[in-house]
């Protein structure tokens, strides 16, 4: 069991205590269970095939990005519309995940594009009618 505690009661040590004991925690979690997100690929034509460690999103693209694993991070695709980014690092986890959905954001007015699973996206009304 690991303890932390702080020198005394000021703002700055009390903030630091909270800081210093979540990334412990975060740390912990990773090691023993890890870390995931996922993502889901909307759109005609949009998919994610994987192979060699990569990710290669096809989101309404010429080509498929290649996107590398960083060490540690691995990606799975049950079904080629969802991406599950695994790893032991909470902070390189969420960064990965991000990097793939700015590839392709979800767009307003038809929602495709790349989106966290369970991410509600807020629709646009098109050209109104005259």
């Amino acid at each position: 069991m690991l303890t932390v505690s702080r020198v005394n009661d000021e703002t700055q040590y009390r903030s630091l205590h909270g800081l210093t004991r979540t990334l412990i925690a975060n740390m912990v979690v990773g090691v023993t269970d890890g870390w995931s997100k996922e993502l889901e690929i909307i759109g005609v034509g949009y998919r994610a095939p994987t192979g060699d460690g990569r990710a290669r999103p096809r989101a309404g693209l010429l080509a498929p990005v290649k996107f590398n694993a960083p060490d540690g991070i691995t990606f799975e695709v049950p079904v080629p519309t969802r991406v599950i980014v695994k790893g032991a690092d909470k902070e390189v986890v969420g960064q990965v995940a991000a990097s793939i959905r700015k590839i392709r954001k979800p767009e307003p007015y038809k929602g495709k594009g790349v989106r966290y699973l369970g991410e509600r996206v807020v629709r646009k009304a098109g050209k109104a009618a005259k």
